[in-house]
């Protein structure tokens, strides 16, 4: 089964928040401050969450993204995982995290069923690593991506790009994919709360491109039928590969193919779309189909394209732990 939104774009790719709190309190996730965490009652049991990614699968989706905040840190995240890689016609089970608590989980994790990892690293020098997340121990994180890859896992590592910040270590983190077979990815840094000035953080990807055409020969990928919105290239000699993820100055809207549901069950088809559908009407154990139609509404409700430019940004301001990314 396939399933398509008003403008024909197949949408075959769901990401699945578990939970809203985490243990880093990255910049370009949330504010200062930090957030008002959900109440207990307010966070979907693993059965709610399990009965979204059945109904999802049963109606064309075939990747599932699980997300936070951290999902590592919720109790009981294993077990939920392997029911989730158990799911049939489910094509591919991916994992995002900070990384803190992969070096205990990893082996775990692939034993559960999940094939693919996505881990953030933001800058390979700990105090400035430090000062990113407010929190952080580079050296865990570290610890953890080689775990990682000793249990076998496809890893990509996620660096969000900010200029002042951390723009100067582009090569340094590009370079991890010279001799390991990571995936390298560079993300445009994105006004998730519309903080003031927030303009002035974007290095556009064309300039992230330009920066690592002078010291790296690229050579584009080809995209797969579940890829993600990264342009990915091959380094001549380099095990792993770089990408880059232009959200604000390149959005690729015309190719999305993802829905998103948040830990309290509210359903967006769109990050920067200002609604969501609350799906916790729909969960009881006899309401599937009921709950297939919610979500073929959500795709049927998907926007042609989001408002966000580098000039402007017109959404609520939200924290990404509260939405999963």
């Amino acid at each position: 089964m396939n399933l398509f939104d008003s403008f024909g774009r197949k949408i075959n790719y769901l990401r699945l928040s578990v939970t809203d709190r985490c243990n880093l309190r990255c910049r370009y996730c949330m504010p200062e401050d930090g957030v008002d965490k959900f109440a207990h009652q307010e966070i979907l049991s693993y059965e709610e969450l399990e009965r979204i990614a059945r109904a999802a699968v049963g109606l064309g989706i075939e990747k599932i993204r699980v997300t936070g905040g951290e999902p590592l840190v919720r109790k009981g995240i294993v077990p939920f995982l392997s029911r989730l890689a158990g799911i049939p016609g489910l094509k591919q089970l991916v994992l995002t995290t900070n990384g803190v608590l992969l070096q205990e989980m990893a082996a775990e994790l692939r034993a559960a069923g999940v094939q693919r990892l996505n881990v953030s690293l933001d800058s390979l020098d700990p105090a400035r690593f430090c000062q990113i997340t407010r929190t952080g121990e580079l050296k865990r994180v570290l610890d953890g991506i080689a775990a990682a890859d000793r249990a076998g896992f496809p890893v990509k590592i996620n660096m969000v790009v900010m200029r002042g910040v951390n723009d100067d270590e582009i090569d340094a983190i590009a370079s991890l994919a010279l001799d390991h077979p990571y995936t390298v990815r560079f993300i445009e840094y994105m006004p998730s709360s519309r903080e003031e000035q927030w303009q002035s953080l974007v290095v556009p990807g064309q300039e992230i491109l330009e920066r690592l055409k002078g010291r790296f020969e690229l050579q584009p990928v080809l995209r797969c039928n579940l890829a993600g919105p990264a342009r990915e290239y091959r380094l001549p000699g380099a095990v792993g590969t770089v990408g880059v993820i232009t959200p604000v100055t390149g959005h690729f809207c015309g190719e999305c193919n993802r829905i998103r549901v948040t830990s309290t069950g509210g359903a967006k088809s769109c990050l920067f779309s200002n609604g969501e559908q609350d799906l916790k009407p729909y969960l009881g154990e006899g309401d599937g189909e009921r709950l297939q139609d919610a979500l073929r509404q959500i795709v049927l409700a998907k926007p042609g394209r989001h408002q966000m430019s580098r000039e402007n940004a017109t959404h609520t301001p939200f924290a990404m732990s509260a939405i999963g990314g």
